[in-house]
């Protein structure tokens, strides 16, 4: 009986002490997203913005598998826009009526071009590191869109003492500080179609919009459809109560 009681209470102990361990990191830089809260939507410009920053920097190294040219169409894009964005790659295709494998420009229909051909060739281009996909990054990391942003604007010179081995980056929202990637983003690091000023705070945030939409694009019309059903329940219950001050009108 004493075994079983302090098992049990060595379990509890460790179920407790297991969330704050994996919630254990670097501070993250807490943002304010146009797209959190009930009423919470996605600003289309800003995504737009995103993609330009992904298209320009993200892509020359990170794929975005689970997304297709077209699902640009849902961020206002043209249809002649996509096409060009899709046909500045090449994939392969066939075969043709020669029974050979051939290169074509990218279409519409087609999945984000990923920068290398396969992994091992991502290795070899980055010191042996191997960029990971973003297209549920933000989902994928504690801390979420946050996390993202922090790494983005967290490269720092080292504290005193800690050692950087070559080839490697401080970045203090990264576990164990050390990163592969190299600063990514800086103040006009892109030229923004739409004239907004490109401050590396702005890249940061407009391309982390980006991101979460990538992983979650359905947001908008799930909260648009949250909102018609707190006001229908709304309004069933004021007809409920209605109904019942009806009934027991004449009851004393």
């Amino acid at each position: 009986m004493r075994k079983f009681l302090l098992s049990t209470i060595a379990a509890g102990l460790l179920a407790a002490a297991t969330p704050a361990l994996a919630h254990e990191g670097p501070a993250l830089d807490k943002q304010v997203w146009s797209w959190q809260g009930v009423f919470g939507h996605y600003d289309k410009a800003q995504l737009r913005r995103g993609w330009q920053v992904y298209h320009d920097i993200c892509s020359n190294c990170h794929s975005m598998n689970l997304l297709a040219y077209r699902n640009l169409a849902s961020l206002g894009f043209t249809a002649d826009q996509i096409k060009a964005f899709a046909a500045e790659k090449q994939v392969t295709d066939g075969p043709n009526d020669q029974g050979e494998m051939y290169q074509r420009p990218a279409r519409p229909s087609d999945h984000f071009v990923p920068p290398f051909a396969n992994e091992q060739a991502a290795r070899v281009a980055n010191n042996g590191a191997l960029p990971p996909d973003l297209s549920l990054m933000v989902k994928a990391r504690h801390g979420g869109p946050d996390y993202v942003y922090s790494l983005l604007t967290g490269f720092t010179d080292p504290p005193a003492g800690h050692v950087v081995p070559d080839g490697m980056y401080y970045n203090r929202a990264f576990n164990g500080g050390n990163i592969g990637m190299p600063p990514p983003i800086s103040d006009d690091a892109v030229t923004y179609a739409d004239g907004t000023k490109a401050t590396k705070d702005q890249i940061a945030k407009d391309v982390v919009s980006f991101l979460n939409w990538a992983a979650e694009p359905e947001l908008d019309q799930r909260h648009a459809l949250g909102v018609k059903v707190i006001g229908f329940l709304i309004v069933l219950t004021a007809m409920f109560y209605a109904l019942k001050r009806k009934i027991w009108a004449d009851v004393h």
